[in-house]
């Protein structure tokens, strides 16, 4: 395929992939139907013990102290598939780190002929002015490295999201998935969560901090003008994969 063939390939996808952004001119994000995430299939969904806890929440005895979920003292912690919690994310994390590497070498080899039954001098005689056979080689090399690295990372972030529960395993613990999204004028932010979490790591508020959560999986952005404005267009994209310097 000749060259000229191949470019105009490489303009022709680059062109059908912008295709997407031309149609969202003007428009606002449009944000992700509800009803098609796992949490809202959980929820349509009865979990493992479902009849035992209606049964319990439809006691005949008229008091508080059952241990109904809707009593005075009732567990009303997420313990069923379709039940809801609140995930509490604080991340305040930082981390510095510091590399430093020295390396040197040199090196000298000489090589002479003085004397061999009076050819050097013989020689010499026919070399131009200046040039010897004594010495006849020398070599010097010398090298110096020297590194030097450094990372510096400083996160925050503080969000609460409300979780559904989608699975119990075998095991008792839960499976969780968190979706939100906030949309202000033409940005989308989106808030993804996910992972494991124990029963008895929920608190009695029906909460859970998000380093209990095993496999966790956070996701914090968004979509829209500001941070499509942020990415490199296409043909960067493509020229920072392509090019090798």
């Amino acid at each position: 395929m000749s060259p000229t063939r191949l470019c105009f390939i490489a303009i022709l996808m680059l062109g059908l992939a912008g295709c997407g952004r031309i149609a969202a001119i003007g428009k606002a994000p449009e944000m992700s139907p509800a009803q098609a995430s796992g949490e809202a299939t959980a929820m349509m969904t009865y979990g493992l013990g479902e009849d035992l806890r209606r049964t319990a929440a439809r006691s005949d005895t008229p008091s508080l102290w059952t241990g109904a979920r809707g009593s005075l003292l009732g567990d009303r912690r997420a313990m069923q598939r379709g039940d809801i919690l609140t995930v509490v994310i604080e991340i305040d994390d930082s981390a510095s780190i510091s590399n430093s590497t020295g390396r040197s070498r040199s090196g000298a080899e000489n090589m002479g002929i003085s004397a061999l039954f009076g050819l050097p001098q013989r020689a010499n005689e026919q070399l131009p002015d200046g040039a010897t056979l004594d010495p006849a080689v020398q070599l010097n090399s010398s090298s110096t490295f020297s590194g030097d690295g450094s990372v510096q990372r400083n996160e925050q972030l503080e969000l609460r999201v409300a979780a559904t529960v989608t699975q119990v395993m075998p095991n008792g613990v839960l499976a969780i998935e968190g979706q939100q999204e906030v949309r202000v004028n033409f940005e989308l932010r989106e808030l993804l969560v996910s992972g494991f979490v124990r029963p008895e790591d929920i608190s009695r508020q029906n909460e859970i901090t998000y380093d209990k959560i095993a496999s966790a999986r956070i996701s914090y952005g968004g979509r829209g003008q500001i941070s499509d404005v942020q990415q490199p267009r296409y043909g960067q994209q493509a020229a920072d994969i392509v090019l090798p310097f």
